[in-house]
């Protein structure tokens, strides 16, 4: 195969759709960028629950005075054989690591410290607060074995597993997640519609140009060639230009401004990159290539 002649053919080609080949570049390189930004939401979803799961904690809460009557196992405020209790029967359950106290006066100085500035924070005194034992586990999901070892003891107020305050934010992520993969698939379906009309319209107004080259013996592959290679140009451009806005956000937007102010935030560093940005690129390419190939198989008579 003549090399020359067929870059000859992907060049024509270009310029006789350059407002088409634009149009197919700039939808491939939307529905790319959605394609990336749920991959990057699914990474980040990992490395939210690997960072804030490995701090989950179960606390178990004992009674004071103020929760005397109100609760089943609060009879009396916590006396110190129940908490010698308590604290034996966290140590002996299955899945616990460590057991740490936190007293009222610390609780107090902690629960200041969340709501330092706000109004209700000036009504709470140690009093309101309770004595808890903070458990740390091998896994977090294994919060029901605790619960289920001390919740019936005298003096246990009630056992707060912390993965719970976080699902509500993990449910949003997913949510967020899963709207950009369909709207990326709706995306790359339009993106595959559009390359099929762009490569039919490119060998319809070539068609005397390869019936002549069938009549002189060219086979199919030789023909067909171009416009395979147009597609792949249009395609690799595409998967360029969703890569490079997906990483001037997380340069720019991620790292400069969304960053510094969400400090409680982890956020996913280049890694996922590494292997996302070809998995663009290559997944442009081959939309395209096979786009072009259907397209070529039903309409080109050759």
């Amino acid at each position: 195969m003549r090399v020359q002649y067929v870059l000859q053919e992907i060049a024509q080609g270009l310029r006789r759709n350059l407002t088409m080949v634009i149009a197919v570049i700039v939808s491939t390189a939307v529905a790319l960028v959605m394609m990336g930004s749920g991959l990057l939401m699914w990474q980040q979803t990992l490395h939210m629950q690997d960072y804030w799961y490995g701090k989950v904690e179960v606390s178990v809460f004992m009674c004071n005075q103020e929760d005397v009557g109100k609760y089943a196992n609060c009879q009396t405020a916590i006396t110190d054989p129940e908490k010698t209790t308590i604290h034996d029967t966290l140590l002996k359950t299955p899945h616990v690591q460590t057991v740490s106290y936190e007293n009222q006066q610390q609780a107090f100085a902690h629960y200041q410290q969340l709501q330092a500035g706000s109004v209700l924070a000036q009504d709470v005194t140690p009093n309101d607060l309770q004595d808890s034992y903070r458990v740390k586990l091998d896994n977090p999901n294994n919060a029901s074995v605790v619960a289920g070892a001390v919740e019936g003891l005298p003096g246990v107020q009630s056992v707060q597993d912390e993965q719970q305050l976080l699902k509500p934010l993990f449910t949003f992520i997913h949510i967020a997640e899963y709207t950009a993969a369909g709207v990326a698939a709706v995306m790359l379906v339009l993106a595959f519609l559009l390359i099929f009309n762009t490569v039919r319209l490119s060998a319809f107004s070539r068609r005397r140009e390869t019936g002549i080259m069938r009549l002189v013996g060219a086979s199919n592959f030789y023909i067909q060639m171009p416009f395979l290679l147009e597609g792949a140009v249009a395609g690799l451009a595409g998967g360029l230009f969703a890569s490079v806005i997906l990483v001037g956000v997380k340069a720019f937007f991620i790292n400069h401004v969304v960053a510094p102010h969400l400090t409680s935030v982890q956020f996913i560093g280049w890694s996922p990159f590494v292997w996302i940005v070809p998995m663009l690129l290559i997944v442009g390419v081959l939309m395209s290539v096979l786009a072009s190939a259907f397209t070529l198989r039903k309409y080109l008579r050759v």
